[in-house]
């Protein structure tokens, strides 16, 4: 399944669904199988839609496995109602998308961990500061907890940040636990992946060399904003992550292209390593870590108010951003 979490305008406020990809459209999925209850003649066809498939992407995955499955039961079973399908009551099940607004698919992650996984990446940062790459990071995945209350989505804007003069971003791909788990064998740690998303964890390089010059962080430097999306894609929509091809454009223009099998460490050991006598729940974003090439102070190009980033990997689809200038605060007087 293609999973997007989207905003709906009506007259009583706006509400944040998640929804399935089917054909064109988006399946909103409580409500599609709070439908096949009442098809079903139950008598709180609402009630246990919400506890069998909830509305919003964190709670659909606290569900675990079984939500999911819930999950693509209503989303075939909207399939064989066809286009005029609606609620129990007249509810609206499917939206076009341009009559939605589609948000980052999991807005509130409890966590957010991003790795440093790709050998190419950490060899040509370690370069710029004139060092080899640390022998330590070949024995364990090394990850930095970022700020998973500043996530943005897809065609967000994302407002300059902090004064930089070195504005970056950086071609990644995330995945999202489905389950809680402790001890995960790598062996295991697969099960405990629900999907794969795009992400961008946008640098202010200036500030964060600044700080981690004091052997801490990257803090400020990052935490301002992270953007995922468009979707999260279920593992089975994707036979081989190894053969992804992730692409990196600014203004059309393609800076950054990669391969997601040059990972040197996979999200089955970076779980394993992070579950090591530590709880792992539900909706926890794990970052792989930029691309070999994926990034602008690679290249010596760093980004300006104005630029559009787009960071493509399908079948996930296109992660989009555009940086804008904040205006000047005035002085009090």
């Amino acid at each position: 399944m293609k999973l997007y979490s989207f905003q709906v305008r009506t007259p009583v406020g706006t509400f944040t669904r998640v929804g399935a990809l089917l054909g064109s459209k988006l399946v909103d999925l409580n409500m599609a199988y709070a439908r096949m209850l009442a098809d079903r003649n139950e008598a709180q066809p609402y009630r246990l839609a919400d506890a069998a498939v909830p509305s919003t992407m964190l709670e659909l995955l606290e569900g675990g496995p079984s939500a999911m499955a819930a999950a693509r039961q209503a989303l075939d079973y909207a399939s064989r109602l066809g286009d005029q399908a609606s609620g129990p009551e007249g509810e609206a099940i499917a939206y076009l998308p341009a009559n939605v607004r589609i948000i980052a698919p999991l807005p509130n992650p409890p966590s957010l961990r991003d790795f440093i996984a790709f050998e190419e990446h950490i060899a040509a940062t370690s370069r710029k500061r004139g060092q080899p790459i640390p022998p330590e990071w070949y024995k364990a995945p090394v990850y930095y907890k970022g700020n998973h209350r500043t996530i943005i989505g897809p065609d967000e804007d994302l407002p300059w940040p902090l004064q930089t003069t070195k504005l970056d971003y950086e071609l990644e791909l995330a995945c999202v636990i489905g389950r809680r788990g402790r001890d995960v064998s790598e062996r295991e740690a697969a099960d405990y992946i629900a999907g794969y998303t795009i992400m961008n964890d946008f640098s202010a390089r200036d500030i964060q060399f600044q700080e981690m010059a004091c052997r801490l962080g990257p803090a400020k430097g990052k935490d301002f904003a992270t953007a995922i999306g468009p979707c999260l894609v279920t593992p089975d929509e994707i036979p081989d992550l190894n053969a992804l091809t992730m692409i990196a454009r600014v203004n059309g223009e393609v800076w950054s292209r990669g391969r997601f099998g040059t990972i040197h460490w996979t999200f089955p050991q970076m779980i394993a390593h992070v579950s090591r006598g530590e709880t792992i729940y539900p909706g926890d974003l794990f970052g792989s870590g930029t691309v070999g090439g994926g990034c602008g102070l690679e290249l010596d190009r760093f980004l300006n108010p104005g630029d559009v980033v787009e960071l493509e990997i399908q079948p996930i689809g296109v992660l989009r951003t555009r940086i804008v200038k904040q205006p000047e605060r005035e002085n009090p007087s």
